[in-house]
């Protein structure tokens, strides 16, 4: 996936200055869109870790671009230490990255990040392994992933896709999809979901990590009413909610 980059060029002269100063403008505004507490500009450029951590990212990646490697490293690993959010210098971000709290994110080499994409703290984009090449997640536009998710591995989450908070992706979610769990089940796609009742989802609530469907209540319920099911056949008397059952020592 081929991403405008929003780095700092080492070029100089007021063409390139403008473009830097409408780019932070832009991110900003990005910001104050989707952040209920953002009370102004200056309090985002001001105090907004995301933010920092973003601006020193986009110097970090130029210098990765040029060669300079290790001064890359340098101010990526500065970054970490004043916001407490790691951005590998190689790693390709989009517009209007929106990193929310921000401690403990985690984006790795050659992870690549859409337009539009929400992370909040926790999240890591990490790889698997000692794998060489591209070996890190790529989001599509308008991602959100959740706190303390994890993506793990070279693999695609499609444009417009909600990743539940907690969540492990460990593979391809297509677009405008949900996906939770351990491992990460995908539980909408493209406005269908799977039959899970009491789950609700509004246009309005693209950013809900609450009322997100879970997948394992309803396996539990359908569990429940296959056992409900064989003790009828069997003439058995349901157990109360009070009752319990001793280990036999059996194991099982």
């Amino acid at each position: 996936m081929e991403k405008k980059r929003l780095t700092v060029r080492l070029s100089s002269g007021p063409a390139a200055v403008y473009r830097e100063i409408r780019a932070i403008g832009e991110e900003l505004d990005s910001i104050m869109e989707r952040d209920p507490a953002a009370i102004s500009r200056t309090e985002v450029a001001l105090l907004y870790s995301g933010f920092h951590a973003l601006l020193m990212y986009r110097a970090a990646h130029a210098l990765h671009e040029k060669g300079w490697k290790m001064s890359a490293r340098a101010v990526s690993q500065l970054a970490k230490f004043f916001t407490g959010i790691e951005i590998h210098p190689g790693a390709s971000i989009g517009r209007g990255l929106f990193i929310d709290h921000g401690t403990g994110v985690v984006i790795g080499e050659t992870a690549v990040i859409g337009d539009n994409c929400t992370l909040y703290q926790g999240v890591t984009l990490g790889g698997t392994g000692k794998q060489t090449g591209k070996r890190h997640p790529t989001l599509g536009d308008n991602v959100m992933v959740g706190a303390g998710a994890k993506l793990l591995g070279n693999f695609t989450v499609g444009s417009g896709s909600r990743i539940a908070a907690g969540a492990v992706v460990l593979a391809d979610v297509p677009e405008n999809a949900t996906a939770v769990g351990v491992p990460a089940k995908v539980v909408r796609v493209a406005g269908k979901r799977v039959e899970t009742p009491g789950a609700k989802h509004t246009p309005s609530s693209d950013l809900d990590q609450v009322n997100i469907p879970n997948p394992y209540d309803s396996e539990i319920r359908q569990l429940r009413r296959h056992i409900a099911l064989l003790e009828e056949r069997l003439g058995l008397e349901p157990l109360r909610e009070d009752d319990t059952i001793e280990p036999d020592g059996s194991g099982i």
